[in-house]
């Protein structure tokens, strides 16, 4: 029998994994040939970069445009390569993608859905955008990973914490690199216990959109698991400034733990606000009143300056890793910017790298023939240690990091410190984890 085998797609496959970050070559035959949404027939490619320009995650957007401007640059050869010099594939050589020069146009979301939607749609009918990345908002996310699907384009999500990414609303043309709030609970549960016992009361306040939803969802049953009681959970508006009519009503709730499932913006003055009522100075139950922040960044950390130290939370990445990745990464965006990168940074500048190595592995920017090259990959060198894009979800399954707001930081930059490398395997949940149930993959769109 031949070792060469057809998939769903049509595609030819052939060979055998050696072993991590090596893939299957992937061609594709005459009949499966047919034309794709904005096949390049010049001598470049475009990437459609969609991120918040404006809104209460408009920080993040900043630096994920500073990641998106770097990996172009370094895929067109130029600067010192970053990450391409540690990325286990070494398919690209900084020549472009597939020997065309890489250009991209960008778009504002605004932290909303529906102008998400259009800057995307505009970016693939107008621009000719091949691949649609970027977005710090699960809503956005979910909603252009919808289009992208419909419109025969890849979406390599951006900054998207919501279990719903890659559970109930996955698709096929959509991939995530960023890690979710399962992870975030998994990750930062057992920490609290150790630090804060397992006799807690819990109030939650809740970002009122699809992440906040699930990270509120995945931390109450993590931490339940180990003993805590909820005592509240409190929606509150995206568009909110002013949190103190929310945290009032916290002071009397006899809950001696407060979890902020806020991002951005949000979790800036939801934060400051509930220093400014005290609770960081309250004893209740006869235990020091804690707050917990499940999703942090180095961004948010800056601007509730001193009001994050000693408080606990999980990202994605962080700067002040020493593996020679993301040493490699902070040095090229330093030297670019002048500042070290957030994890939103991070994120996106890894999303382009793996969708430009896909299409070079497998030799086309058709779609499918990307999600072929994806589903599966084992990679290393892109700053999280060895990662899995897992076929069944497409989500990446790598280390988690807990930290914590730091005491006597360093610099305006030195905000938090890792407390904690989460391993890879105690973040791993099934495909079908009632969390993640309810939406199915389904196919594949090349478009037309």
């Amino acid at each position: 029998m031949s070792n060469n085998t057809f998939t769903r797609r049509g595609v030819l496959r052939t060979g055998a994994i050696a072993g991590a970050g090596v893939a299957l070559p992937t061609i594709f035959t005459a009949s499966s040939a047919a034309a794709y949404t904005n096949e390049p027939m010049g001598s470049s490619v475009t990437l459609g970069f969609n991120v918040p320009q404006t809104g209460p995650y408009a920080d993040e957007g900043a630096d994920e445009l500073r990641a998106y401007e770097l990996a172009v640059e370094h895929l067109n050869g130029g600067g010192d390569g970053g990450m391409l010099n540690t990325f286990s594939s070494d398919a690209l050589q900084g020549n472009g993608i597939l020997g065309k020069k890489v250009e991209y146009v960008t778009g504002d979301t605004q932290t909303k859905s529906d102008a998400a939607r259009a800057s995307a749609r505009s970016m693939i009918e107008k621009d000719g955008a091949i691949m649609v990345t970027g977005g710090s908002s699960s809503g956005v996310a979910i909603a252009v990973q919808g289009l992208c699907q419909e419109a025969g384009v890849i979406f390599m999500a951006g900054l998207t914490h919501s279990n719903d990414t890659t559970g109930k609303d996955k698709k096929a043309n959509g991939f995530r690199h960023f890690f979710n709030a399962y992870m975030s609970g998994a990750a930062l549960a057992p920490v609290l216990k150790q630090l804060y016992g397992s006799d807690r009361n819990a109030y939650h306040l809740t970002a009122d959109y699809t992440w906040g939803w699930t990270q509120e969802e995945s931390i109450v049953a993590a931490t339940e698991a180990l003993g805590w009681n909820t005592v509240n959970t409190v929606k509150t508006p995206l568009s909110a400034t002013d949190f103190s009519s929310y945290i009032a009503p916290v002071m009397n709730s006899g809950a001696d733990v407060l979890v902020l499932n806020h991002y951005g913006g949000n979790m800036v003055n939801s934060l400051t606000n509930a220093v400014q009522f005290g609770l960081r100075e309250k004893v209740v139950n006869g235990k020091n009143f804690e707050i917990v922040v499940p999703l942090y960044s180095r961004l948010m950390a800056r601007g509730a300056g001193e009001n994050v130290k000693g408080i606990h939370g999980s990202t994605n990445w962080h700067w002040s890793l020493q593996d020679d990745a993301s040493k490699a990464f902070v040095k090229s965006f330093g030297t670019k910017y002048g500042f070290p990168p957030s994890q939103a940074a991070h994120t996106v500048y890894c999303q382009t790298l793996l969708y430009a190595d896909a299409a070079q592995r497998a030799g086309t920017f058709n779609p499918c023939g990307i999600a072929e090259a994806l589903e599966g990959f084992e990679f290393d060198g892109l700053g999280n240690g060895k990662t899995l894009y897992r076929a069944a979800d497409h989500q990446c399954f790598k280390d988690v990091l807990v930290v914590r707001g730091k005491e006597n930081p360093q610099s305006e930059f030195d905000l938090l410190e890792v407390v904690e490398v989460t391993p890879a395997e105690q973040v791993t949940y099934e495909p079908d984890h009632p969390m993640f149930a309810g939406g199915a993959l389904g196919e594949c769109n090349p478009g037309s």
